[in-house]
């Protein structure tokens, strides 16, 4: 009805999957551009987090027990390092994806061959017409009556990904949160808790790692999927797919708008955050006592058992006591340590012991966030439609 003239002849050749897989194609390409979009909105959101608190001393954490220092910037950059990588891999499968294209009933491209009469040239002419008029660089080079659902895996794989990257991050909020260092953005008349009024539940961290914990499974699905596929196709793809693919991408558009929410709004209590590090410095600390008191003519292997000694003794007052860490008031009046009794102040300051951190946030904005950013300038100035609500 929407083309009379071409009605009589605009199936010929070809099957139903001429155009619904084509079509899927383009509406995989068009879904994988508006996740790239969003994609940049919360790279240029996180960025500025980043450089806000690029040098901003925090506990490091390895086995989620106290590490070395690091920074609230750097750590920031962890989760950008993930969603860069993302990023580098959508725009790979925009760029490559191919069209299915003029492939006939099982891929052979007999019933096209017929209507030209053998002419090969000219199938393979309208195979690329196809491709180029529908803004396509490629045609898969064979399949079957469906273009390969190798593909789909790869697609969902990317979602799967992105989906990772996000729940790391949000995992690391409510970590963060608990520890009341970082809270996500909460309503003015948000409820946190509807029988504990005073809680402040990271519930966008929560709904976004529930999505995501969603989508990290349905490569399964389509793994699966492509691997059973007989011969020259199945039909019991048709199903599975038309749940996947869209709500695949309708969970991970879901996800990055709440990422885009929370970091925009994210708040960081910098005295908790210190006050957590001094608990743990003094212990880190030790080693930079020991060399500045050797350097003094110390003796190395007696202030050695000196600092274990009272670390130890310390340690028993934090966890058998309750009380705060005593390390350094020990070390102060220890005489084996006089050599730094009058700096030892300046000897804890936890800007010493974030190595290059700083650095580091420096360097990889600049290397690695800021080009995507500058080249991506429209997709910036692009509002969303969509909006949270918690």
């Amino acid at each position: 009805d929407v083309a009379p003239q071409a009605m009589p002849i605009i199936h010929l050749g070809a099957t139903s999957c001429y155009v619904g897989d084509n079509t899927d194609i383009v509406q995989i390409r068009e879904a994988l551009q508006l996740i790239k979009r969003k994609m940049v909105q919360v790279l240029n959101v996180l960025q500025k987090f980043a450089e806000k608190y690029r040098d901003l001393p925090t506990l490091g954490f390895t086995h989620y027990q106290p590490a070395q220092l690091t920074t609230v910037g750097k750590r920031a950059c962890l989760w950008m390092q993930d969603l860069v990588l993302d990023f580098e891999r959508l725009e790979r499968e925009i760029e490559d994806l191919p069209m299915r294209g003029v492939k006939g009933t099982t891929g052979t491209q007999a019933t096209f061959l017929e209507l030209f009469d053998g002419d090969h040239e000219k199938v393979k002419a309208l195979n690329k017409r196809v491709c180029e008029l529908m803004g396509f660089k490629k045609a898969i080079p064979v399949s079957g009556q469906t273009y390969t659902r190798k593909i789909d895996f790869n697609i969902l794989s990317l979602l799967s990904g992105i989906a990772q990257s996000a729940y790391k991050m949000c995992g690391d909020i409510r970590l963060l949160a608990n520890l009341k260092e970082v809270e996500e953005p909460f309503a003015k008349n948000q409820i946190g808790s509807s029988a504990m009024a005073y809680k402040r539940n990271p519930m966008r961290s929560e709904r976004v790692c529930s999505l995501a914990r969603y989508v990290m499974g349905l490569p399964n699905a389509a793994a699966n999927t492509h691997a059973n596929q007989w011969f020259e196709r199945t039909l019991d793809d048709s199903a599975i797919r038309r749940i996947i693919l869209p709500e695949g991408f309708l969970a991970v558009d879901v996800i990055l708008t709440l990422l885009g929410n929370i970091s925009d709004g994210m708040v960081v209590w910098p005295n908790v955050v210190k006050m957590h590090t001094m608990a743990e410095l003094p212990f880190m600390a030790t080693e930079v006592i020991l060399m500045e008191c050797v350097k003094a003519g110390g003796d190395r292997q007696e202030l050695h058992e000196a600092i274990r000694v009272h670390s130890m003794d310390a340690g028993a007052v934090v966890k058998g006591e309750g009380k705060p860490n005593d390390l350094l008031e020990r070390i102060a009046k220890d005489p084996l340590f006089a050599a730094v009794h009058s700096k030892l102040d300046t000897l804890i300051d936890p800007k010493l012991f974030v190595g290059r951190a700083p650095e580091q946030v420096d360097e990889f904005l600049q290397d690695e966030v800021t080009p995507i950013l500058e080249s991506n300038k429209a997709l910036l100035e692009q509002k969303s439609v969509d909006d949270v609500n918690v």
